[in-house]
């Protein structure tokens, strides 16, 4: 069969993903190959307090990502995408859209990445015995329950940015699991109903005029069909009207569900990071934790397993700056670097530097970073006066500190908690360089990290194997379908942990932590 005829008669499967700073859709077909792609940038704002996105900006963004894909497909197919076997929408977890009965937002979308929720979230943890992170949607709910924000009376229900994108396509108000599980606890495949208990009795007391499961999606898991493209959603989507309504979708997902499903990793001790704008490492566990940690929190894998997740606020947003006044640097001399490029060679020349930096030392805080107790972002960087200023040394110590923040989560979990991880598999922006942050965060985690050859296809990808594991699937379990249907014969390439760069990055990171004083201090 033809892809043409495989697009026409809808043998493929469509996933969306709106990341931090770009919108992907990834069309696969039954082979699970890529065979289209659309995207979107985009850039969050800070208003008025928070980091948001506009609904203007979410419309317009998911409208014309499906417009890029369309084209793409016409180009290189020479046929109009009207029909889909399913299709899957995933976006950044977390963050905050409460809406009225009338689907009115009540409030900007306030996002993952805002750190406005400290007291909230320290409350919750200590009446629910669980950690809750300041960007949980619960969190966000919380605060403004102790804030005493006038929208609080009119809420209808709460969402996610991926859940009222499904909600808009299908009219469904539900999650997969994995989205839902940072949103509030998750038992099993639900809601923990003791932990909603508990919550509604605070809730009571305060005079709120709903129950918290009455505001939050539905849950469903990975597998499930989640209703079926709308009439008005198909349009939505693509305003041409070439679209068919009646396409069936899987649960929506959020972008750590996808990273997991993109790599392969939903069976204990096994891992994945993702590394964006964000980067955040998932580890599926073979038992609970002992106690709560602020630094880790409990997730879900697509199809409800637990995991351990260690999630920081800041990655390559710092790393991005400097690569662009690198290439304004080159201009100077006339030279029009690739952008690629310029990541390709900096990326590289960092792996010459010496172990531990030669003594300098980064802080990547664009915004605020919990993790390590960093309120507000600020970019910094030190050395002392005998530190080795080398382009190499300077550009390691920038990917150092993208990995940073995430070794002291990782630590605890390694050494506290003595948790297992075979191997860990890198996806996302971060490791499009092959071999440079890989190795340095193999070094980092002193744990062997593989690099599959789908690493920058990302979370869009992810959810579009998600759709077609929705309708292809069946009765086999998640696990074993993507591991002898999809990667069974998918190469990937592993690095393991240098001793050299493993010491270095120790002497780096004692250099890191005895310096968080002047970071917190900078943002006062």
């Amino acid at each position: 069969m033809t892809i043409q005829e495989k697009i026409t008669q809808g043998r493929t499967f469509l996933g969306i993903e709106f990341g931090s700073t770009r919108i992907k859709a990834a069309l696969i077909d039954e082979t699970f190959s890529p065979i289209a792609e659309g995207s979107h940038a985009w850039e969050n704002r800070l208003e008025n307090g928070y980091w948001t996105y506009s609904l203007d900006d979410i419309l317009n963004g998911l409208r014309s990502c499906y417009a890029d894909l369309k084209r793409d497909v016409r180009e290189r197919c020479g046929v109009t995408l009207d029909n889909l076997g399913a299709i899957g929408v995933s976006a950044m977890m977390h963050g905050y859209m409460p809406f009225d009965k009338d689907d009115k937002l009540l409030v900007p979308f306030r996002t993952w990445r805002n750190t406005t929720t400290e007291k909230a979230a320290s409350e919750l943890t200590e009446l629910f015995g669980f950690n809750i992170p300041q960007r949980w949607s619960v969190a966000h709910l919380y605060q403004a329950v102790l804030d005493n924000e006038p929208h609080i009376g009119g809420i209808a229900y709460i969402s996610t940015l991926a859940g009222y994108i499904h909600y808009l396509l299908t009219g469904e108000r539900a999650v997969g699991v994995g989205e839902a599980s940072g949103m509030f606890p998750i038992n099993g495949v639900g809601y923990d109903r003791e932990m909603l208990g508990k919550l509604d009795k605070v809730l009571g007391e305060r005079n709120v005029p709903f129950k918290t499961e009455d505001v939050l999606p539905r849950v469903m898991t990975a597998g499930e069909r989640c209703g079926e493209l709308t009439e008005q959603g198909a349009v939505l989507l693509d305003p041409d009207g070439d679209l068919k309504a009646g396409i069936p979708l899987c649960p929506p997902e959020g972008d750590a569900g996808t990273g997991m499903v993109a790599t392969n990793a939903v069976l204990p001790k096994t891992g994945n990071i993702s590394a964006g704008t964000s980067i955040f490492s998932m580890l599926v566990l073979e038992k609970p934790l002992s106690r709560v940690y602020p630094e880790i929190d409990v997730v879900t894998t697509p199809d409800g397993a637990p995991v351990a997740m260690v999630h920081c606020n800041n990655c390559c947003s710092e790393l991005d700056a400097w690569v662009g006044v690198f290439g304004e640097f080159a201009e100077l001399f006339g030279i029009a670097a690739d952008k690629s490029e310029l990541y390709e060679k900096l990326y590289k020349k960092a792996l010459g530097g010496d172990s531990d930096c030669g003594g300098l030392t980064a802080y990547n805080c664009l915004s605020g970073e919990p993790v390590i107790g960093v309120d507000e972002g600020r970019p910094m960087y030190f050395r002392a006066p005998d530190s080795k200023m080398t382009l190499a040394n300077f550009m390691r110590a920038e990917l150092y500190s993208a990995f940073a923040a995430l070794s002291v989560g990782m630590d605890i979990l390694f050494g506290r908690e003595n948790v297992a991880a075979d191997t860990f598999t890198g996806h996302g922006g971060l490791f499009k360089v092959e071999g440079a942050a890989q190795q340095l965060l193999a070094d980092a985690l002193n744990t062997p990290v593989s690099v599959m050859k789908t690493a920058g296809e990302g979370g869009a990808w992810g959810m579009a194997l998600l759709a077609a594991y929705s309708v292809n699937g069946g009765e086999t379990p998640l696990a074993e379908w993507l591991e002898t249907s999809v990667f069974a014969d998918m190469g990937k390439r592993t690095l393991l942990p240098d001793e050299r760069g493993t010491r270095g990055f120790a002497e780096y990171m004692r250099r890191f932590v005895k310096g968080l004083n002047a970071e917190r201090y900078s943002g006062k």
